[in-house]
């Protein structure tokens, strides 16, 4: 098999027994990203040749310094990896060059890997399909004319095509999730507070977004979560769980998993989405875990307003700045300005309110899960869509009302911080990939990564079915 096919933890250990070198592997990683980046736009920002292979041989010299030494790994474009541009996909930032490492990034570095450059994302992040006007659209491996979602719309696809073997991501609405659906491919929303976003600004108020793990197995997946985690001693909040990987060979026996459907007809689901993902449950099943279909287990509109209340008013506390300079507003895309816009809008009491009712599904969902062990909805509500679209209009005949109420089905896990992970779930009709959002309590990291790799085994659906790319 081509060592770019194999999982990272397989590159690693041939890196380590002396039968891959860096510098193979890094020639290899460079001419994948020759012959298909230019179709998909995936990795951005791509250092030197002359660079990255004098890194690959210095890696090979020198003793291993982690578990990473020597492989390639390409940053999300909202992160910092210092020397390299962080764009966040705005051309107000196009042309600055970070001076650090994002804290999770230099744990990536000291575990050895070898950066060569960035994945593309949205402008700020802000919609989950991958386009910007510095680099441009993303474009889905299975299929160029679609999008390949987002915020780590980048990352997933350069997985998909080989181009990493794994990659970090960031998610506050299914940014790890949606994209790993759409890719074929594993993205992981942890428990938040698990990976340390960075000291600046407010360190309490907006506990919403967290970075994460992607790859093509769940081991990788743990391995990488395991590198990213742990307490920053610079920040008030945050979990210091222990390791994953070591627990993924453990005994995993049956689970009962709550299939919660398309929550009572509040989520419209495109044609083929609620047939993929019952056909999912039913392999689940021949594993041995129990399903059940469970009734709505909350008012999914008031769940909505809490939503959108609480990210406009994170997105207004780090965009604010920018909206207010009439200069630079100019140069906010139109999502980003009507967010800024509602968070500056709001009351006090308006964002407690929209607090009380996280608060109120937290409490309704502790319960759920003293009935059911894991929770499972799509990753999406349709297939990908038109990569020249900004975001599709409707869903089964429904309108959207934002430009992110396609991605409504995300909300339950992300409004409170609960871990998530995607697995594959299969093909539609047209070969488009599907995906399923595996949702566990607070802290229940491992037993989520366990469970995937449980349906890992029997599917191998990332290298069952790979992009047929030049």
């Amino acid at each position: 098999m081509n060592i770019l096919d194999i999982g990272a933890l397989a590159q690693s250990e041939a890196l380590a027994n002396g039968s891959l070198t860096a510098v193979t592997l890094m020639e290899a990683t460079l001419a994948r990203i020759d012959a298909v980046n230019g179709q998909v736009n995936a990795i951005v920002a791509l250092r030197p040749r002359a660079d990255l292979m004098a890194e690959a041989a210095q890696a090979d010299a020198t003793p291993r310094t982690g578990w990473l030494h020597g492989i390639p790994i390409a940053i999300k474009d909202l992160s910092d990896a210092k020397g390299l541009p962080t764009s966040k996909g705005s051309p107000l930032f196009a042309d600055t060059i970070a001076q650090k490492d994002s804290v999770f990034v230099s744990r990536i570095r000291a575990a050895g890997a070898i950066i060569i450059g960035k994945t593309n994302t949205p402008e700020f992040g802000l919609g989950s399909h991958t386009f910007n006007p510095v680099y441009g659209a993303t474009r889905n491996p299975y299929d160029l004319s679609r999008s390949a979602g987002g915020s780590s719309g980048g990352a997933a696809a350069a997985l998909a095509c080989g181009m990493l073997s794994v990659a970090d991501g960031s998610d506050m609405m299914g940014s790890l999730r949606n994209p790993a659906g759409w890719n074929n491919v594993y993205g992981m929303r942890p428990s938040w507070g698990t990976v340390p976003a960075e000291p600046d600004g407010d360190m309490f108020l907006h506990q919403l977004s967290t970075a994460g793990p992607m790859a093509r197995t769940p081991r990788d997946l743990a391995a990488l979560l395991d590198t990213m985690t742990g307490n920053d001693p610079d920040q008030p909040l945050g979990l210091s769980p222990e390791p994953n990987l070591p627990e993924m060979d453990a005994s995993l026996g049956p689970l009962h998993i709550g299939w919660l459907g398309d929550w009572g007809g509040a989520f419209p689901y495109e044609d083929g989405i609620d047939a993929a993902s019952q056909a999912a449950l039913g392999q689940m099943a021949t594993l041995g875990h129990k399903i059940t279909h469970l009734p709505a287990p909350f008012d999914a509109e008031a769940m909505w307003e809490s939503w959108i209340t609480l990210r406009s008013f994170a997105v207004a506390d780090g965009l604010g700045p920018l909206y207010q300079n009439e200069e630079t507003r100019a140069h906010l895309k139109p999502a980003a300005q009507w967010e800024v816009e509602r968070g500056l809008g709001f009351a006090a009491h308006e964002v407690q309110k929209a607090s009380l009712t996280r608060s109120d599904w937290y409490r309704c969902v502790t319960a759920l899960f003293e009935k059911v062990d894991v929770l499972v909805l799509p990753s999406a509500q349709l297939w990908p869509f038109d990569v020249d679209q900004v975001h599709p209009p409707q869903i089964a005949g429904r309108d959207m009302d934002t430009y992110h109420r396609w991605m409504q089905v995300v909300v339950p896990a992300g409004l409170i911080g609960l871990p998530v992970v995607n697995i594959p779930a299969g093909f539609s009709a047209a070969g488009l990939p599907a995906g399923l959002q595996l949702i566990g309590p607070r802290g229940s990291d491992t037993k989520l990564l366990q469970l995937a790799q449980h349906w890992h085994e029997t599917t191998h659906w990332p290298q069952a079915r790979r992009p047929q790319l030049g």
